[in-house]
């Protein structure tokens, strides 16, 4: 996080119905912050997102990954600089990579939850993504509840704010390992993606959990990243369920209608299949 800058605000909120003029009306409130972030790569800006100033240099190697502008490995010193108006995450990739980033030139903010802004064409909003990488991970069906209720237990900016996403990894026998929090669900991911590249996680042995809906974005990058399952207590969309079967993903719900499996069955242990 920025020196001068924090992921949530206290702010003033009057009770609706409490007496204009009673000042015990007025409540303290915790609100996410959210604020521009420029991801520069070698010196020239590729896009603006709106994100909580937490993390960033894990956003910003996240980024770079999930969209596909380099792999974990190519990527150089990052450096984070806060700026009057925002952030900036300067990033270093090879010279040879300058073409992927000029066929996909952002030139405008996004908004929190845009998982596809500055894209400019069909093609790039329904891109195909590489299967992900082989693995033999298979969740027992209590695995799964264990999972989505650990993270629940790692979002300190969530129990202030009441307002942001989360995403976390998951590995059997050891628990959620890594847990980054955002106001836009895909600069969680993002984060989280980040977060394990910079430690080193092999994201084949486990699950990428999110507190989220499974839409396409989310498993366009959860494909980049290479993490065989997702789980959600959210349903996912048709064109996200279609996309995973490609990329080899597991999608996993759990919420009161139980636990069902929409993807790559094998992946889970006896449950409800779809």
């Amino acid at each position: 996080m920025s020196e001068g800058l924090h992921p949530y605000q206290r702010v003033s909120a009057r009770d609706a119905g409490a007496a204009q003029a009673a000042p015990a009306s007025l409540s303290a409130v915790s609100l996410p912050e959210e604020t521009p972030v420029a991801v520069v790569y070698n010196g020239s800006t590729q896009a603006v997102m709106m994100a909580t100033p937490a993390d960033i240099e894990d956003f910003a190697r996240g980024f770079t990954i999930t969209e596909g502008f380099a792999e974990a490995q190519e990527i150089g010193e990052v450096e984070i600089v806060e700026q009057p108006n925002g952030i900036e995450a300067r990033i270093w990739l090879p010279d040879e990579k300058q073409a992927a980033l000029d066929a996909r030139r952002r030139a405008q903010v996004g908004p929190v939850g845009c998982g596809l802004c500055g894209i400019d064409s069909l093609a790039q909003a329904a891109r195909t993504v590489r299967a992900v990488p082989a693995s033999d991970l298979v969740l027992a069906p209590s695995e799964i509840a264990v999972a989505l209720h650990a993270l629940r237990t790692l979002q300190p900016l969530h129990d202030e704010t009441r307002a942001v996403h989360a995403a976390g990894f998951y590995i059997p026998g050891q628990g959620i390992v890594l847990a980054r929090e955002d106001v836009g669900r895909h600069n969680a991911l993002d984060k989280l993606a980040g977060a394990m590249a910079a430690t080193g996680v092999d994201p084949a042995s486990g699950a990428v959990v999110l507190t989220s809906r499974l839409s396409l974005e989310m498993v366009q990058k959860t494909a980049m990243i290479g993490a065989p399952v997702m789980l959600s207590v959210s349903q996912p969309t048709a064109h996200a369920v279609r996309l995973a079967e490609e990329a080899g993903i597991a999608l996993v719900t759990h919420n009161r209608q139980g636990t069902r499996i929409f993807t790559h069955h094998a992946r889970i242990g006896a449950a409800h299949v779809l």
